[in-house]
């Protein structure tokens, strides 16, 4: 095989129509725009204009809001910790942090932190630095003799 062997194959590279080049092209005098009116102008951005029709996006009532300030956490229960402890992901001896999990292939990203959640059961001795826990997390994993501390999440101050 040779450099200048290599090709595309047919059909997987569509040229682009050249517009305005006579009437034998097909494409010739309005290039596909029609005739008259604002659309066969130029500088046209009629993206939601329904024709001088209150636009659907008006009609519609509006409900609710998104927090900026809202965080974002890593929701674990205390079984899939279990599992990756006996599946030697996790390392007992440590504590379990967010990076922890991470490594350990228990969550996929950072975000805000983690929160234990108590569905499934822990037969291990952990120490916990998360962000929040449920009762029933927290319970569970005193039961097994571990230790949970609470970190604080700071809020971005907006000036």
């Amino acid at each position: 095989m040779k450099l200048n062997g290599i090709s595309d194959n047919s059909g997987a590279k569509k040229s682009r129509m050249r517009v305005g080049r006579g009437i034998g092209s097909g494409k010739g005098k309005t290039a596909g725009r029609g005739v008259k009116g604002q659309t066969a102008r130029t500088g046209v951005a009629i993206k939601g204009f329904e024709g001088g029709q209150m636009p659907l996006y008006r009609r519609l009532p509006k409900r609710g809001f998104t927090n900026i300030h809202a965080k974002h956490f890593n929701e674990v229960n205390i079984g899939r910790i279990q599992t990756a402890i006996d599946a030697k992901k996790l390392d007992a001896k440590k504590v379990v942090t967010v990076e922890a999990l991470v490594d350990a292939g228990v969550c996929s990203k950072h975000l805000d932190g983690v929160r234990i959640l108590g569905s499934g059961e822990i037969k291990t001795k952990l120490t916990f630095e998360v962000a929040g826990l449920t009762k029933s997390a927290q319970a569970a994993i005193e039961k097994a003799g571990g230790s949970v501390k609470l970190l604080v999440v700071a809020v971005e101050a907006t000036a």
